[in-house]
């Protein structure tokens, strides 16, 4: 090997692995710092305490307020929203939500403690096949999923009145802030399909 051959090797040796580690570092400093999957990972998160919900057709996301949620009529579907990055929690289906109001002196005791001001929630998934809960029978004011005609009694934990459902809907706590409803907890339950 000739002295200029020796030079060029011994220079371009060293040069390689101090490019690789600059390029490692900087790579690892900026998902760091700037996880790139830190946003997506708050979209598909299920409600937390402290998140409010928007109408999930609302394309302003304007937080829902208590008043906007009128006793006896259909339930709402809403889409949870962390209160700190304002990001939608709308990456998965399953953390689609649903808001009625019913008079609270016909709510069992456990419903009741989970509500505000007579506001319930309830997972929007029904139990058996995963479709959305998303009839409402008056008069009786009853939850019904319309794929499988399963039924679910609001005032007494979405236990299940009629049809092929397994399971109640889980609960969804909620407490109302300066007249926003925000949740109080997480689902009491797992959400989606449930298997005997």
């Amino acid at each position: 090997m000739t002295s200029s051959q020796k030079h060029n090797t011994s220079q371009s040796s060293p040069c390689m692995p101090r490019r690789t580690l600059i390029v490692a570092t900087t790579a690892t400093l900026v998902n760091t710092v700037f996880p790139s999957n830190v946003f997506a990972d708050e979209a598909v998160d299920r409600p937390k305490e402290g998140d409010y919900f928007v109408d999930f057709e609302d394309t302003k996301f304007t937080p829902l307020r208590a008043d906007q949620i009128i006793i006896g009529q259909p339930q709402i579907i809403a889409w949870p929203v962390s209160p700190n990055s304002k990001i939608v929690r709308d990456g998965s289906r399953l953390n689609k939500v649903l808001l009625l109001r019913i008079d609270p002196a016909t709510m069992t005791e456990q419903t009741r403690s989970r509500s505000a001001e007579g506001i319930i929630a309830y997972s929007a998934i029904c139990q058996h096949g995963g479709c959305e809960v998303t009839n409402w029978i008056d008069g009786p004011n009853i939850l019904e999923c319309p794929c499988h005609n399963s039924q679910y009694n609001p005032r007494d934990a979405a236990l299940v009145i009629d049809g092929p459902t397994p399971k109640p809907l889980p609960a969804l706590p909620i407490k109302i802030i300066d007249g926003v409803i925000v949740a109080a907890g997480t689902f009491t339950g797992r959400v989606g399909f449930q298997q005997l």
